[in-house]
C-alpha cells in the first residue's frame, strides 16, 4: 500500500489522481464528501503543531466566509493523520476552478484584464488580513517567521540568499547590500504585522466564475502583512503591464485596507531575495530556476537601490 493509498483509507476515501508531487504530494480523493486534496505533508519542514495551526486558520477563514479551503477531519477525528511511516496526512475541501496563471509563463489576457484582476487579488488578500486580525489565536498556535529576522536576519527561514553557490562574487556582494537596503527599510515600516500567506504565487490563486479563491497555507507565517502583496508582484516583474499590475493589486487592497504604495516594492525585492535562499538546497544544481531567480533578485535589488 503507498502512503497516499494509506492516508486516503484514513478519510474513508480513494485516490483519483495526482495533483502536485513536489514539497507536499498532494492528491485529488473521492469520498463520502465528494471530491477533496489529501496532502503528505514533507517530512521536516513543518511541526505537526504548525500544521495543525494552519489548518485551524483556515477553517477559521472559511468561517467567515472567506474563499479558502476548509480542513475535513479523518475517520478517527482530530486534524491530521500520522501514517505507519510517521509522515503526517491532511485533507482540505475541494476548490472549483483553475490558477490565474503559472510560474514563467507570460499573464493570460490584455492588460485591462490583468489589471481587474489583480484588484480582485488585493481585495481578497486585505479581506484575509481583515478577517484575521478579529481573531483570537489558539494557545500554542505557531507558524513560521516572516519578519525582519525571517527575511533578512542571520538565519532567513528561506536561507542565505546572500551565500548561494551560484552567485559571483560581484552578485553576492550586491544581494549583501539589498539585505542591508531591505533591512533598514523593515525596521522602519508602517506595514501592520500578524498572520500572512507569504506564498501569493498563481499556482495558488484559484478562478471560477469571476470569483477568486485562495489555496495553500503552507508556508503561512507571522509577518508584515504588506509581504503578501510582494510575493505576487515577484512573479510580475517582467510582465510588459507590470505598472498597471502593481497599481491595481495596491488599489484593491486600499479598498480595504490602509496600505502605502511606496513601501510596496520593498516587500517585492524581500521575496525575490527569499526565492534565492529557496531554491538553493531544493533544486539540482544544473536547474535553470537558480539563474533566472538570481537574475531577477538582481535586476530588482538595482532598481530599488537605485544602482
Amino acid at each position: 500500500m503507498t502512503e497516499a493509498t494509506e492516508a486516503a483509507a484514513l478519510w474513508g476515501a480513494r485516490i483519483a489522481r495526482p495533483l502536485t508531487l513536489r514539497e507536499n504530494e498532494v492528491y485529488q480523493i473521492d469520498g463520502p464528501f465528494g471530491r477533496a486534496a489529501l496532502r503528505l505533508h514533507r517530512p521536516g519542514y513543518q511541526s505537526a503543531q504548525a500544521i495543525r495551526s494552519e489548518l485551524w486558520w483556515c477553517a477559521a477563514l472559511a468561517d467567515r466566509g472567506l474563499p479558502v479551503p476548509r480542513p475535513l477531519p479523518p475517520l478517527a477525528g482530530g486534524d491530521l493523520a500520522r501514517l505507519s511511516g510517521g509522515r503526517l496526512a491532511s485533507v482540505v475541501t475541494w476548490v472549483e476552478g483553475s490558477p490565474i496563471g503559472a510560474a514563467g509563463v507570460p499573464l493570460p489576457g490584455t492588460a485591462k484584464d490583468q489589471a481587474r484582476l489583480h484588484h480582485d487579488l488585493g481585495a481578497l488578500l486585505a479581506r484575509v488580513h481583515e478577517a484575521t486580525a478579529t481573531l483570537a489565536l489558539p494557545e500554542g498556535f505557531a507558524r513560521p517567521d516572516w519578519g525582519h529576522d525571517g527575511l533578512v536576519g542571520d538565519h532567513p527561514f528561506w536561507g542565505r540568499f546572500w551565500e548561494h553557490p551560484a552567485l559571483t562574487a560581484e552578485d553576492a556582494a550586491l544581494l549583501q547590500a539589498a539585505r542591508g537596503w531591505l533591512s533598514r527599510r523593515l525596521a522602519a515600516s508602517a506595514s501592520p504585522c500578524g498572520l500572512v500567506h507569504a506564498d501569493v504565487l498563481r499556482e495558488n490563486v484559484f478562478v471560477h466564475q469571476g470569483h477568486l479563491s485562495l489555496i495553500d497555507f503552507d508556508d503561512s507565517g507571522f509577518g508584515h502583512l504588506w509581504y503578501d502583496l510582494g510575493t505576487v508582484l515577484s512573479q510580475c516583474l517582467y510582465e510588459p503591464a507590470y505598472p498597471q499590475i502593481r497599481a491595481a493589486l495596491i488599489e484593491g487592497y486600499g479598498s480595504v485596507l490602509p496600505i502605502d504604495p511606496a513601501e510596496v516594492d520593498a516587500f517585492t525585492l524581500a521575496r525575490t531575495l527569499a526565492s534565492v535562499g529557496w531554491a538553493a538546497p531544493r533544486l539540482p544544481p544544473d536547474s535553470p530556476i537558480h539563474r533566472s531567480h538570481i537574475a531577477r533578485a538582481v535586476m530588482f535589488a538595482k532598481a530599488c537601490m537605485g544602482v
